[in-house]
């Protein structure tokens, strides 16, 4: 949706920049929104502009808005007060032109009423509420979105499917997605992966969905000395055989994914079915064990 306020507004010439206030570290958020400048915190070597100044002109979406830090909404409520930015360390501040959109999925009344919001901040960003209705309240739209997706998942993946049977339809009809678009995309990726070309069939959707089939097509990675976790793209990670706690086992787990996921840990935690923002907690909290 706020794409296409983007792209059917005066302003689609000019950059579309969306930043997730949950899957960021507190400690990072502050530098992601405003930038900073070289040498202002450790680790800073070079001058980078946030996401207010890459949106110059255009817009910048903020997802997530109610997992914000209250410090970081004291800074956000002065730069859409006084629309200027000061980067981290600078001494100067750059005047703004962009359009700010809010996104959240959880009612920010609750937030304000348990001290986590701030209530002025939410009134200047409420200036025109877009409610946007749960997928279960409008099933009548899932053929369109479902072609949609998978023009979309064909081309990432380079493959041929051109539709899904009726049964599946069917299936999807009937579930709950409690997960709303972004689950039906996930749920449409493996199924492309694994269908490839063709009809997507039962056999494509995941166990709980497709009522025991197996799929036709599966790739797998073995070895000796480990055991097989499941991922949603129909490989399996590979666990080590031996340990003997929970976390040690949470631990391997999220390993075993990076690997498989070349280090993209916006991809790990999609299969691992947690927030970045976890993720990224639970590595600081290995770093901290030491490796």
């Amino acid at each position: 949706m706020a794409r296409a306020i983007h792209e059917l507004s005066p302003r689609r010439a000019g950059p579309f920049v969306a930043i997730n206030c949950a899957a960021l570290p507190d400690t990072l958020m502050e530098s992601e929104l405003f930038g900073h400048e070289r040498g202002a915190f450790t680790g800073a070597v070079d001058r980078r502009a946030g996401c207010f100044e890459l949106a110059q002109n255009g817009t910048v979406l903020l997802d997530e808005i109610g997992d914000m830090p209250m410090g970081t909404q004291a800074k956000l409520l002065r730069v859409l007060e006084d629309q200027r930015v000061r980067r981290l360390g600078a001494k100067s501040e750059t005047q703004l032109d962009v359009r700010v959109i809010a996104a959240t999925n959880a009612p920010l009344s609750d937030a304000i009423k348990e001290g986590k919001f701030r209530e002025d901040l939410y009134y200047r960003l409420n200036v025109f509420p877009i409610p946007l209705p749960p997928l279960r309240d409008h099933l009548e739209d899932l053929p369109v979105l479902v072609h949609a997706l998978i023009e979309d998942l064909n081309r990432k993946h380079d493959s041929r499917v051109t539709d899904v049977s009726v049964q599946v339809l069917d299936r999807l009809r009937s579930h709950a997605w409690p997960g709303n678009v972004r689950e039906l995309r996930n749920l449409l990726e493996r199924a492309v992966i694994l269908a490839s070309q063709g009809t997507i069939q039962l056999e494509h959707l995941p166990g709980q969905m497709n009522g025991g089939l197996q799929p036709s097509a599966t790739s797998s990675v073995t070895g000796s000395g480990a055991a097989a976790a499941p991922s949603p793209d129909g490989a399996h990670l590979l666990l080590p055989v031996g340990v003997t706690t929970v976390e040690q086992a949470e631990r391997a787990l999220i390993e075993r994914t990076l690997e498989y996921t070349a280090q993209n840990k916006t991809r790990a935690a999609e299969i691992l079915g947690i927030s970045q923002k976890t993720l990224f907690n639970k590595l600081r909290e290995y770093s901290a064990h030491g490796a």
